[in-house]
């Protein structure tokens, strides 16, 4: 099966449904976001009132606030890129209110919701569902979304450490630190473009088994999906790729900013090859990633040469900036999605 192009398609949609399912019911959020407050509180606490960490305080307290401001900036051009890829990955007739309110609502949600952002799409996934896509085309074009989300940052890493090995990029770095997760991360592009060529299988019955039925539909949107992503690169749509660059050059360079405000200047190299695997802390089942993401990217950062206090504070200063800003953009995007689903006419997504 060929990916279809996504397009509008020439029938109407129904009416969305007002009411959400029961994981994003308003009280619901409210609670996750207490929660993850509440952990980041703690976390927070942890660097101000813990023994040992006298030099990630007065870091912080000496903290530029122009460099804490542009980091802000940097941040809100990073959420503002998720819905540049989010329209044309979905449907690239949407109507770019729409984009943003749906959108900016998944950058929200993914910021409360465990699991690197998958909850936020799952939200984008019910809304699309209700303003009549069908199940099947938001499966693959979310399979196709998120590889293109994620392959900048393996292509990155493939890219620059092949530049710091070659001593293009610094500062040097040994090679099991460049070459190393370079190799890792262009297996990882290569397996990926081979899904394609999978066989689909063939798609299961009603009266099948539910776990035989869900791995046939995993499976047919990972081949369909892998392939669309393919399919969306090859058009070389500007906002695509707009925003697939965008989401992570400015996310990176929030990261260098927050450095910078701590009177700390790294290297391209620790950013660019510390980053990617101290994200993957966010895969971790924890409200927000709290933990998960800091300790993964502050020992990630060490590891690449970052000094540990001035990472630690730099860290904290960014994840604070990460979870405030897409949750104050993504509660104002909610609140205009779901205003917009009340009205017929206000929320006009027509692909199928």
């Amino acid at each position: 099966m060929r990916p279809s192009s996504p397009t509008a398609a020439t029938e109407p949609p129904e009416r969305p449904s007002e009411g959400l399912p029961g994981e994003f019911d308003l009280r619901r959020l409210a609670v996750r976001t207490a929660e993850v407050v509440v952990a980041l509180g703690v976390f927070v606490a942890i660097a101000l009132l813990a023994p040992g960490l006298g030099e990630v305080r007065d870091l912080l307290s000496r903290a530029s606030p122009g460099w804490l401001a542009l980091t802000i900036v940097f941040e809100v051009f990073s959420a503002l890129s998720y819905v540049l890829m989010f329209r044309p990955a979905f449907c690239s007739t949407m109507r770019w209110r729409s984009a943003l309110e749906i959108g900016l609502s998944e950058v929200g949600t993914g910021s409360i919701i465990p699991a690197s952002g998958a909850g936020g799409m799952a939200l984008g996934a019910w809304v699309l569902t209700r303003a009549g896509m069908s199940p099947e085309t938001i499966a693959r074009r979310s399979v196709a979304f998120l590889l293109l989300k994620s392959s900048i940052n393996f292509a990155a890493v493939v890219l620059g450490g092949v530049l710091v090995f070659a001593g293009v990029l610094g500062p040097a770095q040994p090679t099991w630190l460049t070459l190393g997760p370079a190799g890792l991360a262009a297996l990882v592009i290569a397996l990926v473009t081979l899904i394609p060529r999978l066989p689909e299988g063939r798609r299961a019955a009603d009266h099948e088994p539910r776990a035989r039925r869900l791995w046939s539909a995993t499976r047919r949107a990972l081949v369909q999906g892998t392939a669309e992503a393919g399919v969306l690169l090859h058009r070389r749509d500007p906002a695509l790729w707009a925003g697939v660059i965008g989401y992570w050059a400015w996310d990176n360079l929030a990261l260098w900013a927050a450095f910078r405000a701590v009177g700390v200047a790294p290297g391209v190299s620790v950013i660019l090859l510390g980053y990617l695997i101290g994200q993957l802390g966010g895969l971790l089942p924890i409200p927000g990633g709290i933990g998960g993401i800091d300790g993964g990217l502050i020992g990630t950062l060490i590891v690449y040469g970052a000094a540990a206090s001035p990472a630690a504070a730099a860290v904290l200063a960014y994840r604070i900036v990460l979870f405030w800003i897409p949750l104050i953009l993504g509660a104002a995007a909610f609140i205009a999605l779901r205003r917009s689903m009340t009205r017929p006419e206000g929320l006009v997504i027509t692909a199928r």
